[in-house]
């Protein structure tokens, strides 16, 4: 319950402070910026280290990989239909086809289905979601972003995002304990992740972005919320009959609110940010009413 507390608390700081006055227009920016390059890589050091695959928690991992590409084929027509631009089918992608496994995510798996299950709600974050966003969501962004951007750019985007270069690390020191001190460090530095990226969200949060946005806003968060896991939940129990309590929460956590991470990186790509701040600070309220839904749905499987 801290970490839910934890998540409006950060959202309302920021949203004051910007009603206050008290921050430079610039701090959104420096805030994602330390959130890319600190907080997440830190956050992917600490969990994914020592980490260890299961072949029954496949259909866990594949989840976020096939969440976002269903995301992206539905945003790409949905802005054909709706005549939406290019920054904006783009922030939808991110903002709508990555689910908030982390730090929404956990936390609701301990609540609903027991500590013992957020091991698997890990392994969907790690393995699935934030290195969806470390390759794909990154292509993604710069292709959406506008302007010409070349093969190699992208490339070179991709392969310093410095979160991937943590999971890199993560996994080639699985075998290596961290000394006492470093995790410490690392534990330090990756709590700051859900206080700056919200609060820099609830900087950014303006209803006036209403204004332009709301066909767009209700787009994202219907697929986000109800068709992206239905899509999902559909594949896994019907197509492919596999069931269970893993199913069970990796259906759960398809269902969560926007992910942060996603938002930052679209934010920083100028992917509509007005956008993308609703999306995160609507989609993870809202989730607190569709999630208890799901479960009760999913527990019929």
């Amino acid at each position: 319950m801290g970490n839910i507390l934890l998540l409006f608390v950060c959202l309302m700081l920021g949203i004051g402070l910007r009603w206050l006055n008290r921050m430079p227009e610039a701090a959104p920016a420096a805030l994602n910026a330390f959130v890319i390059n600190i907080s997440l890589p830190a956050l992917v050091l600490v969990q994914l280290h020592g980490m260890v695959l299961r072949s029954g928690l496949v259909f866990a991992v594949a989840m976020p990989w096939m969440l976002f590409a269903v995301g992206c084929a539905f945003f790409w027509a949905a802005g054909r239909m709706l005549r939406l631009d290019t920054p904006t089918v783009g922030a939808l992608m991110l903002a709508g086809g990555l689910a908030n496994t982390s730090f929404v995510g956990l936390p609701m798996i301990e609540a609903f289905y027991g500590r013992a299950e957020m091991s698997v709600g890990i392994l969907i974050d790690q393995l699935g979601t934030y290195l969806v966003l470390s390759t794909v969501g990154i292509f993604i962004a710069a292709a959406f972003a506008g302007g010409s951007v070349s093969r190699a750019e992208v490339v070179r985007r991709i392969v310093t995002f410095p979160p991937l270069l943590a999971l890199a690390v993560a996994v080639l020191l699985s075998g290596v304990a961290y000394p006492h001190w470093l995790n410490e460090l690392l534990g330090r530095l990756s709590v700051t992740l859900v206080p700056l990226a919200l609060v820099s969200v609830g900087l950014q949060l303006r209803l006036t972005a209403l204004e332009g946005n709301v066909r767009a806003l209700l787009t994202g968060l219907g697929f986000k919320l109800v068709l992206g896991p239905a899509v999902i939940a559909l594949v896994y129990l019907l197509l492919l009959h596999v069931s269970g309590e893993t199913v069970r929460v990796t259906l759960f956590e398809a269902a969560m609110g926007p992910m942060i991470g996603g938002a930052i990186v679209a934010s920083q790509s100028r992917l509509n940010p007005p956008l993308v701040s609703l999306m995160v600070g609507t989609g993870i309220t809202l989730s607190f009413v569709t999630l208890p839904l799901w479960y009760l749905a999913l527990a019929a499987f």
